[in-house]
């Protein structure tokens, strides 16, 4: 089963071996690490593991969060493969079919940003859905710059695409909220996406 743990842990020499170290013990198998953030003495880094057998993520949190300094901010189901290289495959695929850009986007990104559901919204209405989004989706208050909320127990990424006149939202319902490199990242891609689409049209 793969799986993404979000640790937040004292920012110092050992700190990350520690924690590979327990991972190790409890049988998981690291197959990547990213670093989010190094601020104030403490470091936030996304492991993503292959852990053997069926384990819940209050089983992950429980065994993790028993480490003197280490916190546990969330642990979801992955889809993504570490080592890929995601982002470029997808901006393969909209500079071959630019008309399809936003399409191609709103079915990649649930994958590209460990989530499960992404939608493409305009004038109230949905113009593109990943396969697991719902038919329908009331936007939030529609924000002037990329952001993540909390919205019905959802963990929600709402990128703008202002020149194209439409909201691109991400969805996570189990995890933390987005972090904000992940919703940086997000909108670079977005951003080149609206790009390459513009061309074409």
């Amino acid at each position: 089963m793969l799986l993404r743990l979000r640790v937040s842990l004292p920012d110092r020499p050992g700190g990350l071996g520690q924690v590979a170290k327990a991972l190790g013990a409890l049988g998981a198998d690291i197959l990547q690490v990213t670093v989010l953030e190094r601020e104030a003495g403490r470091a936030v880094d996304d492991f993503t593991v292959s852990w053997p057998g069926p384990v819940t993520a209050a089983e992950a949190r429980e065994r993790l969060s028993a480490m003197p300094g280490v916190r546990v901010e969330g642990v979801w189901a992955t889809k993504e493969v570490p080592g890929s290289a995601p982002d470029y495959d997808l901006l393969m695929h909209v500079a071959a079919e630019p008309a399809r850009g936003f399409a191609t986007l709103v079915d990649a990104l649930p994958a590209l940003c460990g989530a499960e559901w992404s939608v493409a919204v305009a004038d109230g209405a949905v113009r593109h859905a990943s396969l697991a989004a719902p038919a329908e989706f009331e936007l939030p208050e529609p924000p002037p710059r990329a952001i993540c909320v909390e919205a019905k127990e959802v963990r929600l990424m709402l990128l703008p695409v202002l020149t194209a006149g439409l909201h691109v939202v991400v969805a996570r319902a189990e995890g933390p909220l987005f972090h904000r490199a992940e919703v940086e990242r997000a909108a670079r891609i977005v951003d080149v996406v609206s790009k390459l689409a513009a061309r074409a049209s």
